[in-house]
């Protein structure tokens, strides 16, 4: 799973290229996967997803080259809960907001329709698959709601975070009567202004590109050259990645249980879950 938010829509495609090596994801014999990207373009949002692919190796920059946009997240899906069908493939959306998870809610059979009834109906009616996570993006979308920050258009970080940790602890409590210790896995969401990563387990990096310098390691003499970007100073990308086997040099890993809150012209802040 993976994630990245700049400021110029014309280097995301690139942005990703120059990772490839780290996003690519290779098929175990026997075990399909599927993928999907979720973006923002001219001010709608937009999915590309596969329920099956197989390949033997999975690179979604190949599948993003075209795309021109400053805020995406990309997921890899390894079917744990629900078929290999598009409405189970990640990311998923609603109206502004993008979702993607890793990690499987302990379980989930049993809860499936508690953690439904606990959500608004005009919130329930939209779960199309079989998921836990597509389950848990609408609880926490229920929290949001509740709070009161569903419907604005500009919600501050802090709301959401405080919807995240909501919808964690109670998933985490109901996972405990089932018998199951906490949840792990990974969480990225956004609303196309920030993005937030939830780090509970495993891997997860970050890696900020951020100037001439950069941007000049990015593309290359011929590259700037042909780009002629303007305020080239001024350019702010950060690339999130998680279930890494290892981060290379010039990534910066993140401690278990925690939030690091992403945005366009700043620099990633980490904060205990």
């Amino acid at each position: 799973m993976f994630g990245f938010i700049g400021n110029r829509s014309d280097l995301g495609a690139l942005v990703l290229k120059s990772n490839a090596d780290l996003l690519r994801v290779r098929r175990v014999a026997g075990e399909p996967l599927g993928w999907g990207l979720g973006f923002y373009q001219a001010g709608e949002i937009l999915l590309r997803r596969r329920p099956i692919d197989d390949r033997i190796e999975i690179d979604l920059t190949e599948a993003a080259e075209d795309i021109r946009t400053d805020v995406l997240i990309g997921h890899v899906r390894h079917a744990s809960v629900g078929a290999l069908r598009t409405e189970n493939t990640h990311p998923f959306r609603y109206r502004s907001w993008v979702f993607a998870q890793t990690g499987t809610i302990g379980g989930f059979e049993n809860l499936r329709e508690r953690l439904l009834a606990s959500q608004p109906e005009f919130l329930r009616r939209n779960v199309r698959g079989e998921t836990d996570s597509e389950c848990f993006f609408y609880l926490f979308l229920s929290f949001l709601h509740d709070a009161g920050h569903l419907a604005e258009g500009h919600v501050a970080m802090t709301h959401v975070a405080a919807a995240l940790r909501a919808s964690i602890a109670l998933v985490d409590r109901l996972s405990a009567e089932e018998g199951f210790g906490p949840n792990g896995g990974n969480i990225l969401v956004t609303n196309g202004e920030s993005m937030l990563a939830v780090h509970r387990n495993g891997t997860l990096g970050f890696r900020v590109l951020r100037g001439k310098f950069d941007i000049e390691g990015l593309l290359g003499e011929d590259g700037m050259r042909r780009a002629r970007i303007p305020s080239i100073d001024s350019t702010h990308f950060t690339i999130v990645a998680s279930d890494l086997d290892a981060l290379p040099s010039g990534w910066t890993a993140v401690n278990e249980r925690t939030i690091v809150t992403l945005s366009r012209t700043e620099d990633p802040r980490v904060e205990p879950l």
